[in-house]
């Protein structure tokens, strides 16, 4: 029997340990080495492309690297997202614009290709947009108390337009009928500014958007807006009450983040993390957000999965509620 002398079993164990976590800083280190793609499901032009497209910007210049942003369009657009990236290597150069839909997706569709929350690496939370509800100055009613008692009088019969069933807005519709004891007459459009549209024209009486979206149509004073869906107040909209004031415990953002593959290094993912937290210290970045409406959501990618596991167990519930599928 060959006998190793302990000195050198011990070198060759202190290797075994070192080697590994030199291995890991070399990669922190040289990432990003090659371009890397941030896949969004949705159309150039639409909120999530233009979160995308903002935090791409910030991760290029940071990271020396640029972070191109890939569209993916159409019916169940998330979805298609959401498949690309799990079955990318898992290696950092893949990215997923993460948005409420990861959430709500999995109440609505009997069966998906993947699971999110096993699949989908938490990278970052980045924005939080919050909702509000308005009506059109036709409207009686100038406050939220008021708004509920007309829907109560009249179930059904007050039309508030959304986006299609798989955003936020449609679901948190949901969630207010759920929590006031109210009936409305819920209509998806397929997107944000339609909705807007129809009720400009007195298609609809009312919506329920993004402040980005409709903070315009709200100083025009051609939609009355009557209360944000987030706990706190809207920045953007500080006269402007919440929900939860009225409906104790309501809340709703559309919020985006960024994942991952399931497996990519955590290094990789640490070093994207800190990249992105930067930004929310930058002047030119916190402005941005402001200008959108948005919140910033610091925090670790361990803080983002605990948030994604629990906005996918509220909004499944919402979704029960709503009766809503898609095929």
């Amino acid at each position: 029997m060959v006998r190793i002398p302990r000195r050198r079993l011990v070198q060759c164990a202190v290797g075994a340990l070192v080697l590994p976590a030199m291995s890991r800083f070399a990669r922190a280190q040289t990432y990003p080495a090659r371009p890397v793609r941030i896949v969004v499901g949705g159309a150039p032009g639409s909120s999530p492309d233009v979160m995308a497209r903002l935090i791409g910007d910030w991760l290029s210049r940071q990271l020396g690297q640029p972070f191109v942003i890939e569209n993916k369009g159409g019916g169940g657009s998330e979805i298609l997202a959401a498949e690309a990236v799990v079955r990318a290597p898992a290696d950092g150069y893949t990215l997923l614009l993460v948005t409420s839909s990861a959430a709500i997706d999995v109440g609505l569709y009997n069966s998906l290709n993947f699971d999110f929350q096993r699949d989908i690496a938490p990278v970052a939370a980045m924005i939080g947009l919050p909702m509000v509800l308005l009506v059109t100055p036709s409207m009686p009613m100038k406050t939220l108390p008021e708004f509920i008692a007309y829907v109560k009088a009249n179930p059904g019969r007050v039309n508030i337009g959304t986006p299609p069933v798989t955003s936020p807005q449609y679901v948190t519709a949901a969630l207010f009928e759920m929590m006031t004891g109210t009936k409305l007459a819920v209509i998806p459009y397929r997107g944000g500014p339609a909705a807007i549209t129809d009720a400009l024209g007195g298609q609809v009486q009312g919506i329920i958007g993004t402040v980005a979206l409709t903070i315009d149509f709200i100083k025009a004073g051609t939609l009355r807006p009557l209360a944000v869906t987030t706990l706190m107040r809207s920045d953007a909209l500080p006269d402007v009450p919440t929900i939860a004031a009225v409906v104790p415990g309501f809340d709703a953002t559309q919020w985006i983040g960024i994942g991952a593959p399931r497996g990519t290094p955590a290094d990789v993912v640490d070093k994207l993390n800190a990249a992105i937290n930067a930004g929310f210290a930058d002047p030119a970045m916190k402005a941005k957000i402001a200008a959108l409406g948005g919140m910033a959501m610091p925090g670790t990618p361990g803080d983002f999965g605990k948030f994604i596991a629990s906005e996918t167990d509220k909004w499944v519930k919402v979704v029960k509620f709503s009766g809503a599928k898609v095929e």
